[in-house]
């Protein structure tokens, strides 16, 4: 039987997620693309801890006009920020079993710009 789009992408993840776990000193850059919102986190796999984490509704995000890719790279420098200030400087990305392209890149990009090594 044929997959919908959204089976495709879970199962993309879980081939992607055998090979990748986030430790405190390099979490793990997770991503949660929806039609309208895009979310962000830093993961500490071996804690289970969330140590940040940034999303499009976000009040100083969410007032701000442009389009969603716009937008996706803001949430990209606000995200680095924070893990800044949580001491991390490198991370793991991890794009949920998204296509690199689009909204992902430029979340991607913009955390680059900010000083996040991946």
């Amino acid at each position: 039987m044929a997959l919908n789009k959204t089976e495709k992408r879970l199962k993309v993840k879980r081939r992607v997620r055998k090979n990748i776990n986030g430790t405190a000193e390099r979490p793990r850059l997770s991503v949660y693309r929806s039609n309208k919102e895009i979310y962000a986190q830093l993961i500490d796999d071996v804690n289970n801890v969330t140590l940040a984490s940034a999303s499009s509704r976000e009040k100083e995000i969410a007032g701000v006009a442009g389009t969603k890719t716009e937008v996706s790279a803001l949430v990209g420098k606000k995200l680095a920020e924070k893990a800044k200030s949580a001491g991390v400087e490198t991370v793991i990305f991890d794009r949920n079993g998204f296509i690199y392209h689009g909204r992902i890149k430029a979340l991607a990009d913009g955390a680059r710009e900010a000083g996040l090594k991946f």
